[in-house]
């Protein structure tokens, strides 16, 4: 992917702090501590059932509304969530995800 400066654009590009290959983990390992404190599930299908290979589903249940991310499979142990079928997705978008949390931290 290329930006709007014609540079590419990878998980080794850095803000000059920190490459998007280091914040995903943190976001990764932040929902991972969160999960031993809330109502969480994990599922290796989505809603429509479907695998990604490499990845699992997890969500967790805030008094604000679900809030859920692809985790890679390496976290799946990490996750304390109640092992799911299929994903309870209550289709919540990026956007749900940070007015829920946003909401829950009030």
């Amino acid at each position: 992917m290329n930006c709007d400066c014609g540079r590419e654009i990878n998980g080794s590009t850095s803000d000059g702090y920190h490459t998007f290959d280091q914040l995903y983990e943190h976001r990764c390992m932040l929902f991972c501590a969160l999960s031993k404190h809330e109502v969480s599930w994990k599922s290796r299908k989505n809603s429509a059932g479907e695998i990604w290979e490499g990845w699992f589903i997890a969500g967790i249940e805030l008094k604000s509304g679900q809030i859920s991310y692809h985790l890679p499979e390496s976290m799946w142990e990490m996750f304390q969530g109640d092992e799911k079928e299929v994903a309870p997705w209550d289709g919540h978008t990026a956007d749900d995800v940070i007015k829920r949390l946003n909401a829950n931290n009030q």
